[in-house]
Order: C-alpha cells, then sequence, then structure tokens
C-alpha cells in the first residue's frame, strides 16, 4: 500500500515503542497470555495521542490544497480538537473548533479543565454547540463564511476520522508489523478503543489479517459501530486499491461502553488505576481507560491468549477534566 502519494505532515517521532506490562502480568497470574502497549501516548506534540497520526494526512491535505484554516468537530474534552489545535499552531493554519455538549455533565472539571484549557492555549477559535447539534453542518457553514472573507478551510468531522485520516493507522498497521519482525512477535489480537472507528479502520485496512483487530466501542451501539467501521475501512482501502473487508471481518465488543459515551463505569476506574498503581502509566477515562478495561475481562476470562498489543491512545488531559469521578 503506497502511502506515499499521499501528502504527508510529520508530527512525531515513528515509531512509537511498543512494551511488556510485565507488572500487569504478575498481578493478574497470566498464564499462556503476555500484555503488551503500544506507546501512541508518547508523542510530543500537543499532549500527545493517536490523532497526531490522522492529522500527519488531514493537515497533509489542507496544506496541499492551500487552506490556512484548519476547522473540525467533537465533543467538550475532543482529544481530536485539542491536538488539531495544537497541530495546526505548528503548522502555521488557524483552527476552529465546533465543539457539542455530547456529555451531560455541567461540572467545573469537565466544562473548563483538561483539553478545554488546552484547546485555549494552543490559540484556536471554540465555537460551543448545544447537545444534539449538528457540528459538521455548523463547520461547513462557517467554512463558507470564512471563503466569503477570502480564506479556505479544510473541514473534517469528529475523531479526523475520515478515509484520509485514517491512512494514520494505515501506516501504524505497516509500523507494527516491522516491530514484530524485529523483536521476534507476533501478535495474537491488537486492541484498540472505537470512538469515531478511524483507529480500528485504519488498523483493519492495513492488516494482511484485519481479524487480528479488536476493538471495544466506546461511543456508537455496538451495530453502528460494525456497521461505520466497515464502510470506513473499506473507504480507506479504496483509496489504496485494496480488496474489500467483509463484516465478519471487523471484530467489535460492546461490553465496556457503559450507559453513555463519556460516562465513568467501575470497569473503567479499576483499569485506569491499576495502569498507574502497577506501572506508572496513564490512560485516558473515556476511550482507552473503557478499552483496558475490556483487555482486562478478556484476560481473565481466557478469551485474550497468546500475545495480546494493547494501543494506548493517549487522550491523558482528559484524566484532569475527570476528577470527581476519581475522587469518588
Amino acid at each position: 500500500m503506497n502511502l506515499d502519494a499521499f501528502p504527508r505532515t510529520p508530527l512525531f517521532d515513528a515509531p512509537t515503542p511498543i512494551q511488556r506490562l510485565e507488572r500487569i502480568e504478575a498481578a493478574l497470574g497470566l498464564k499462556g497470555a503476555r500484555l503488551f502497549a503500544k506507546r501512541d501516548d508518547l508523542m510530543g506534540l500537543g499532549g500527545g495521542g493517536n490523532k497526531l497520526r490522522k492529522l500527519e494526512f488531514l493537515l497533509g491535505a489542507a496544506i496541499d490544497q492551500g487552506c490556512d484554516t484548519f476547522l473540525t468537530t467533537g465533543a467538550r474534552q475532543s482529544n481530536h480538537a485539542r491536538l488539531s489545535a495544537a497541530a495546526a499552531a505548528r503548522m502555521g493554519l488557524a483552527a476552529e473548533l465546533m465543539l457539542t455538549d455530547t456529555v451531560p455533565r455541567e461540572d467545573e472539571a469537565y466544562r473548563h479543565n483538561g483539553n478545554q484549557l488546552l484547546d485555549g492555549l494552543f490559540g484556536a477559535t471554540v465555537h460551543h454547540l448545544p447537545r444534539g447539534a449538528d457540528a459538521l453542518a455548523a463547520a461547513h457553514a462557517r467554512a463558507a463564511e470564512l471563503q466569503a472573507g477570502g480564506r479556505k478551510a479544510y473541514v473534517v468531522g469528529a475523531g479526523g476520522s475520515s478515509p484520509v485520516g485514517a491512512l494514520g493507522y494505515v501506516a501504524c498497521a505497516e509500523e507494527i508489523r516491522a516491530q514484530e519482525v524485529a523483536r521476534g512477535l507476533s501478535f495474537e489480537t491488537i486492541i484498540v478503543a472505537n470512538g469515531s472507528h478511524g483507529t480500528h479502520a485504519g488498523l483493519a485496512a492495513g492488516m494482511e489479517d484485519p481479524r487480528r483487530v479488536l476493538s471495544f466501542t466506546v461511543l456508537a451501539e455496538l451495530a453502528e459501530a460494525e456497521r461505520d467501521t466497515l464502510a470506513l475501512a473499506n473507504a480507506t482501502r479504496g483509496l489504496l486499491g485494496g480488496a474489500m473487508l467483509r463484516a465478519e471481518d471487523i471484530r467489535i465488543d460492546g461490553s465496556q461502553r457503559g450507559k453513555a459515551y463519556g460516562i465513568p463505569t467501575e470497569a473503567m476506574l479499576a483499569a485506569v488505576r491499576l495502569m498507574a498503581r502497577q506501572e506508572g502509566l496513564l490512560i485516558d477515562p473515556v476511550y482507552s481507560g473503557k478499552a483496558f478495561a475490556g483487555v482486562l475481562a478478556g484476560l481473565a476470562e481466557g478469551r485474550l491468549t497468546g500475545d495480546v498489543l494493547f494501543v494506548m491512545t493517549g487522550g491523558t488531559p482528559g484524566l484532569y477534566a475527570y476528577q470527581p469521578a476519581f475522587a469518588a
């Protein structure tokens, strides 16, 4: 798959490392399984996180098209919005964020700390929209306003999860394969969180065996996540000229979503604490925290065996917006 055919803006040092989580293995008393983490949280720009993989291609396209503004959408505590603001600042573009009150929380920490604090520090113009608003339609309307004033905006929806954005995780799939060869590993299962679907879709599009990838949906209901992840993976393969995937190639688990997107679960809180207390590592409460809770359940029940790779996607600034949940 020729990724060199697509405009790309380097935003982090690759490859991100893979490390074994031996203290968690010992704490769980694992037999017949080994646990590894792909440290996509270790990207220096903007507080780090996996959205930078997508933004390399999205900003590459924006710059290639002569855009001066990067315009995107997300929830109030969106990691993608925060990293879009940081990456746009690095590349000299203006950033405008259409943020929706997706999570029903009014506390001070959620409304003003975490990613919300950083959006402003990176100089983004933030437009707050009420719950249920069509943020993408608002973004396109704002782009039209900018165009009328002589500017040009590149618009992408939540999570940067367009086919172009998903190319970032096609590149990650290539990275993982090279690391497996270099270290003599073969991961039976590669696990990610599934929000806007782009991380899973890109990995599936880039893998020879897409069924190695298992995601835990944290946003959409299971059937919707399965449908939209398959559609995005195939749209991404379409860009690359690859064969289309089938429904059975997409493996998603709906057990860790909880009541709704962004709402804490007891399993998530326990998973975040275990990672912190055994490995000294931070995972976020919205995405990786719930996905890692799924990893722990799968290991405990014997559904995950062999070498398991957990992709740590970052988002740790969001922890500060969830202080009340951890304090409780």
